[in-house]
């Protein structure tokens, strides 16, 4: 689970990193600032799960549904981006990857917690 929130922060900021050079340079530094901040609170918790395991996911976990749920908002530009208005460049199909790394990363957050409380109940 840990090697998941550490590869998750570190394509989160991938794709900001990335979008330095397929965006304009202030959306850029805008699309930069949010992966850097998603990305590396992705990566806090990935180093606070090492002393702390349950904290540390969970917190990746509220990061994740916030990264979703911003990601979600982003879904009518991606219609319109695959419907051929291009006016914001590649930036809907880099925020829907970040919005899918932050899915599976909530997934498996969740399934993790799930089997926890399953091995929590069979040790009773």
């Amino acid at each position: 689970m840990r090697f998941q929130i550490f590869f998750s922060g570190a394509a989160v900021i991938g794709l900001g990193v990335a979008a330095m050079n397929l965006l304009e340079r202030d959306q850029a530094l805008g699309f930069l600032q949010g992966t850097l901040t998603l990305g590396g609170g992705l990566l806090i918790c990935g180093l606070f799960s090492l002393k702390m395991k349950w904290h540390g996911i969970v917190g990746a976990g509220v990061l994740a549904l916030l990264g979703a749920a911003r990601g979600g908002g982003n879904l009518p530009d991606l219609a319109r981006f695959l419907s051929g208005e291009r006016e914001r460049g590649a930036a809907p199909v880099m925020e829907l990857g970040i919005t899918v790394v932050c899915v599976v990363l909530l997934m498996q957050v969740l399934a993790a917690l799930y089997r926890e409380r399953i091995r929590r109940m069979l040790e009773e």
